[in-house]
C-alpha cells in the first residue's frame, strides 16, 4: 500500500481499498462520499477533478458505481474514489458540483449515459442525446448497434420516413492512423474483407491491433 493511500485509510475509517492498476484507488461509502471529497480537495491536495464516469455491474447490487478521478496538481498524483449508487432500478448518487465547477459537466454525461440521478446538482439534463429520448446508451442491457428510433426532428421524419439505422459493425473495429498527415487519419475498418452483406470468412485471422504507434520512452 502506498503512503497515500495508508494515510486515508489511517484517517477514514470507512475507506476499503480498491483493486487498480494504475493508480491508488479506494472505495467509499454513499453517505460519506461528499465529506470525503471535500477532505481531499481542501485538507489533501486533490484540487482537479479530471473526470466522474460510472460502472454498471449489471446482474450484481449495488449494480452502478460512480468514479472520480482526482488529480494532485503539485505532487503530480492521481486517485481515484468509487461510490456505491443507492437504488439499481432508479440509481442516485450526490452531486460534486458544489466542490468543483467542472463536475456539472460530468455529472450531465454520466446521467445521460447511465440514468444515474445526482442529487443537488442544478440543471441536470441530457448532454448527448436529445430530450426525452428513452435509452441510456451505456447500460450493459444496451444493444451494441443501438435502440432503432425515430429521428427527433418530426418535420425531417414527416418529409422523408427515414428512421435511425444501427451502427455498422463491418470490417471494425474502426479507428484512425497514428501517423501521416491529417487528411490520410480518416478511420477505416481493420479488414474491410466482410460487410454486413458479405459475411466474414471464419478462416481468416482477426485483425491485429494497430501497431504504427509506438509508446514513447519515458
Amino acid at each position: 500500500m502506498d503512503t497515500v493511500s495508508q494515510e486515508l485509510f489511517d484517517r477514514f475509517s470507512f475507506l476499503q481499498e480498491r483493486a487498480s492498476l494504475d493508480c491508488p484507488a479506494v472505495n467509499c461509502p454513499q453517505n460519506d462520499v461528499l465529506e470525503f471529497l471535500r477532505c481531499l480537495k481542501d485538507d489533501f491536495g486533490y484540487q482537479f477533478l479530471t473526470d466522474i464516469t460510472a460502472i454498471d455491474y449489471y446482474e450484481s447490487s449495488p449494480r452502478f458505481v460512480v468514479v472520480y478521478h482526482l488529480f494532485h496538481i503539485e505532487k503530480g498524483l492521481y486517485l481515484r474514489v468509487a461510490t456505491p449508487c443507492d437504488g439499481d432500478s432508479k440509481p442516485a448518487c450526490v452531486s460534486a458540483t458544489s466542490l468543483w465547477p467542472a463536475a456539472n459537466w460530468h455529472e450531465r454525461e454520466t446521467y445521460d449515459m447511465f440514468g444515474i440521478h445526482f442529487i443537488g446538482h442544478p440543471d441536470l439534463r441530457r448532454i448527448l442525446m436529445w430530450d426525452g429520448y428513452p435509452h441510456y446508451p451505456l447500460r450493459k442491457e444496451f444493444p451494441l448497434a443501438g435502440e432503432e428510433v425515430e429521428i427527433p426532428a418530426p418535420d425531417f421524419y414527416e418529409q422523408t420516413g427515414v428512421t435511425a439505422q444501427p451502427a455498422p459493425m463491418m470490417g471494425g473495429p474502426f479507428h484512425s492512423a497514428q501517423r501521416g498527415s491529417m487528411a490520410q487519419r480518416e478511420p477505416r475498418a481493420d479488414d474491410e474483407s466482410w460487410n454486413e452483406t458479405k459475411p466474414r470468412d471464419p478462416q481468416l485471422p482477426k485483425p491485429s491491433r494497430p501497431r504504427d504507434f509506438k509508446q514513447p520512452d519515458i
